[in-house]
């Protein structure tokens, strides 16, 4: 169920106002952060077809369930941005808009007449948040670009492989995703500045550049030493030992021991003290160089017991590790469910379906599901004649297909 103690009014962005222009993953799942947490998020979907994502994956009803994670706690407005009337629309919108986001190709606003130059105009105050595969910039610029694109040229595909196999991809869109905390982040050190200035600015995220901002050692690496890291399966090179070992069931345990204290502990427990005590192994420049020997050592120690009897032990000695979980296991895991992450939401037809919790976790003012996802231009009307439009007016722009 939405969560009644938590309204508008008590979130930590209560009175923030966005206008989301985006569609499918990247601007979206911006916007549904900011609403999590209180913003008032009005969604502009193309009338007839809405949001492509309304049909990705899994459809109950004729409606993607992803659909109710990423526009939960949204207004929908339908607009056909290509007609000159609903560019006006949204011209009125942003006027009390603090925010507004988009994830058109380059180019594209300022073809309506939306580009930030005209929309500074009508609000000077207004922070506009621009995620795009390349940038607005650069001789990229005008490429379409995707988030799995995005990972292959950030380096993160050609990591993502066991050696001399097929670069594989991560099976979520996590380019587009850490694109969308990026931009969230941009607004939200944008917000902090306009308090100051009273002005307002242009985020400019890449998809490609906000992955490859969490390729930690990757470049300075190659400038340092010529070094091209490649793949290494479920390993971290030039970290030991962090590994996955295959247990006497079938399934796996991943292992970090790469704590030089963590380390001793880790080879106490599975019985190999002489490679705990080797001082040369003491640290992890050490552990490196004799990686292949640590990871035969816990890969014997694991083949002889189950994932349970692994956890136990490593467990009881404070030595991190874990199985790894289907979504199923997430389902039913208590700690998943003591956190509040899996929230049970009714749904219109009056069934319930569960959905991922708040993040990040405020003590004073948390974030809710204060609303279920829209049905297409839900909100059309409520919208328009809050900005002044009479019955009639609404009607004749219905008529002409440039609102629905």
């Amino acid at each position: 169920m939405p969560n009644d103690t938590f309204s508008a009014s008590t979130g930590p962005l209560s009175g923030l106002r966005v206008i989301e222009l985006g569609q499918l993953i990247a601007g979206p799942f911006a916007a549904k952060t900011l609403a999590d947490f209180g913003a008032e998020v009005i969604k502009i979907e193309t009338p007839g077809s809405g949001d492509p994502l309304r049909k990705w994956r899994l459809l109950k009803d004729g409606t993607s369930v992803w659909w109710q994670v990423q526009s939960r706690n949204k207004r929908s407005v339908a607009l056909d941005l290509k007609q000159p009337q609903a560019q006006d629309i949204v011209r009125q919108l942003v006027r009390d808009a603090d925010v507004l986001i988009e994830n058109f190709r380059p180019g594209a606003m300022e073809g309506w007449g939306l580009g930030p130059d005209d929309l500074h105009a009508i609000n000077p105050r207004l922070i506009m948040l621009r995620i795009s595969g390349y940038g607005q910039t650069g001789p990229y610029r005008d490429k379409p670009g995707f988030g799995v694109v995005a990972e292959a040229m950030s380096g993160l595909r050609h990591l993502t492989a066991e050696p001399g196999r097929v670069p594989v991809r991560v099976g979520i869109s996590l380019g587009d995703t850490l694109a969308s905390l990026h931009g969230v982040i941009g607004i939200l050190m944008a917000l902090h500045e306009r308090q100051r200035s009273g002005q307002g600015q242009v985020i400019d995220v890449a998809l490609y550049e906000a992955v490859f901002n969490c390729m930690e050692s990757l470049l300075p690496e190659y400038s340092a030493f010529g070094a091209v890291r490649g793949p290494a399966g479920s390993a971290l090179p030039g970290i030991a030992p962090t590994n996955a070992y295959r247990c006497r069931d079938g399934g796996y345990a991943l292992i970090a021991g790469n704590g030089d204290s963590i380390y001793k502990r880790l080879m106490h427990a599975v019985g190999r003290d002489d490679l705990g005590q080797d001082p040369a192994l003491a640290d992890n420049a050490g552990r490196v160089k004799r990686v292949d020997e640590i990871d035969a050592a816990l890969g014997a120690w694991a083949a002889e017991r189950t994932v349970d009897e692994v956890l136990a032990v490593l467990d009881a000695a404070s030595v991190p590790a874990g199985r790894i979980y289907t979504v199923a296991d997430i389902a039913a895991d208590p700690h998943y469910q003591a956190r509040g992450m899996i929230q049970q939401v009714q749904m219109n037809d009056g069934t319930s379906m569960a959905v991922p919790g708040i993040v990040p976790k405020l003590s004073r003012t948390p974030g809710g599901h204060r609303r279920n996802a829209p049905a297409l231009g839900q909100d059309t009307d409520a919208v328009l004649s809050n900005m002044g439009l009479t019955p009639e007016q609404i009607q004749t722009l219905k008529d002409q297909g440039i609102v629905a």
